[in-house]
């Protein structure tokens, strides 16, 4: 079965040129595109498409009121933002507004197809460039005020939840996670799920964030030239 795929991009060239590819990759159905951050969110309310590929910068409402909008409304369709550079300071409001994957613009067929995939799956579609940004900042974030020793159960998690909290940030799957705890994905999934309540969580992207930030994991410590 087709993913069903909105395309967003003020940028006529730049929207047809996505358009375009994405018709010769497998998997993939474009049911519509939109010049602007509105026309994305009318569309999202006709056609109920899985995934909208949304530019950040638009006029008239850019891609991240767009995407708080769809993701408040329209919460059965994803959301992959397409940004020009990594270091676009919109990337992190797009990813408090609920955006689940986070693709740059010389992205190639593969890398769309496995971030639209990923996202659909309920993971976090991060390309290479974008992923080094997120931990260059959570790297560089100030710990909490409070924090006097090795964080325990933080937001009233359970130890269960914790240890799912970790393994998400070292990159495992929910499939990996219940291997490695001799546990049923269902038990996983039951878990994130509470997690992610009690922390305020939207996405395994956020998940990642606040357990570095809390100290419950470590980023891996990557040079960047």
């Amino acid at each position: 079965m087709s993913a069903r795929v909105v395309v967003a991009d003020d940028q006529s060239v730049v929207r047809e040129g996505i358009v375009m590819l994405l018709g010769l990759l497998p998997g993939i159905e474009v049911i519509g595109s939109a010049k602007d951050g509105e026309e994305a969110v009318a569309l999202v309310a006709e056609l109920s498409p899985d995934v909208v590929l949304m530019d950040l910068r638009m006029p008239r409402c850019d891609g991240v009121e767009a995407t708080r909008r769809i993701r408040r409304d329209f919460p059965g369709t994803q959301v992959v933002v397409l940004t020009t550079f990594a270091e676009d300071d919109s990337l992190f409001p797009a990813l408090r507004a609920g955006a689940r994957g986070y693709l740059t613009k010389d992205a190639g067929g593969e890398e769309i197809v496995r971030a639209i995939e990923a996202v659909l799956s309920g993971e976090a579609g991060l390309s290479p460039t974008v992923q080094r940004r997120l931990l260059e900042q959570v790297n560089t974030a100030p710990l909490p005020a409070d924090r006097t020793g090795e964080p325990d159960q933080p937001d009233g998690m359970t130890p269960r939840e914790v240890e799912v909290l970790v393994l998400i940030a070292e990159g495992m799957s929910n499939a990996e996670i219940a291997r490695s705890l001799h546990i049923s994905q269902a038990t996983v999934k039951s878990h994130i799920n509470n997690l992610f309540a009690k922390a305020g969580l939207r996405d395994r992207a956020q998940a990642v964030r606040y357990a570095y930030v809390r100290g419950l994991a470590q980023p891996p410590r990557t040079s960047f030239t």
